[in-house]
Parts: structure tokens; C-alpha cells; sequence
């Protein structure tokens, strides 16, 4: 057996290279569009008691929203923590820090609905943060001459 041909044990990669991943993860993000086709149906105009036929969307799938568990399904892992390591290999880094990014923008832009809560904590699990940091600045002055400065030195003269 050579060496490329050599198990170093574990399940086999997923991916071959970094094109066949992001060629996947294109995949998943054209697949949560939902799928749909046309139907003809006949209208009714009530003003003119008309009939018409209009085209008519009926959703096969319906559509959802991007999320981590759901790329890594559909990515054939079995696990995010999975997910998480192909991050680490030489090759994949790129491709899944993109797609990472791709389903937290779409959680941000959650954030401008009228019911943010599910994005906000989607976000803090991605290691956004809800506090303020403050930074004070403040000048220090000596009571006895009024001068700027930091601590007193006595000199002992």
C-alpha cells in the first residue's frame, strides 16, 4: 500500500478540495429559497362578473431561513462541532468562514423585525455581544498647588 493509498484512520473527507465544498454551499443557500411552480387559475372579476385565468405561485417547499445546523445537514455532517472543525483544515477555511458569515448576516438583518429575540440570541451564540464597553478618561490634580499630573513625588531637599 503507498502512502497516499494509507488509511490514517477517521471517516473519509467529505470534500476533495475547497471548489466542491463551496459548489455545495452555494447548493444549500439556492435549496432554502423553497421551491415552487405556476399554476393557472381561473378569476373571478366581481365589478365585471369577467372571467380570467392568472398565474398562480404554489409553493412544492416552502422557503427557510439559513442557519448552522441546517448547512451542516445538508453538507453531509453529522454534527456542528463536525462543521466546526472542517474550519481548521488547510483549504476549507476560507469557504466555511464565508458561509459562517452568510447566515449571521441574515440573522443581523433580523435584527430590524418587530421580533428580533430568536436573532438576537443566534447572534450572541455566534460571540456577538450585548454590553457597552465605556472608556473614562479623568485628569488627576494636586489639592495643594492646583497643578495637573499623576501622583505627587515629595522631594526630600
Amino acid at each position: 500500500m503507498s502512502k497516499k493509498e494509507e488509511n490514517k484512520g477517521g471517516r473519509p473527507p467529505l470534500f476533495q478540495n475547497e471548489e466542491e465544498l463551496e459548489d455545495k454551499i452555494k447548493e444549500y443557500f439556492i435549496h432554502i429559497k423553497g421551491e415552487y411552480h405556476y399554476e393557472t387559475k381561473t378569476s373571478l372579476n366581481k365589478k365585471t362578473n369577467e372571467e380570467r385565468e392568472i398565474d398562480v405561485i404554489v409553493w412544492d417547499r416552502d422557503e427557510e431561513p439559513p442557519t448552522i445546523t441546517g448547512l451542516a445537514l445538508f453538507l453531509g455532517f453529522c454534527s456542528r462541532q463536525s462543521f466546526y472543525d472542517y474550519e481548521s483544515n488547510d483549504g476549507f477555511s476560507y469557504a466555511i468562514k464565508r458561509a459562517r458569515m452568510r447566515i449571521e448576516n441574515a440573522y443581523e438583518k433580523c435584527l430590524y423585525n418587530d421580533k428580533p429575540i430568536g436573532a438576537i440570541f443566534a447572534l450572541k451564540n455566534m460571540s456577538w455581544r450585548d454590553k457597552q464597553e465605556l472608556e473614562q478618561t479623568a485628569k488627576v490634580y494636586h489639592l495643594l498647588d492646583g497643578t495637573e499630573g499623576k501622583d505627587s513625588e515629595e522631594d526630600d531637599d
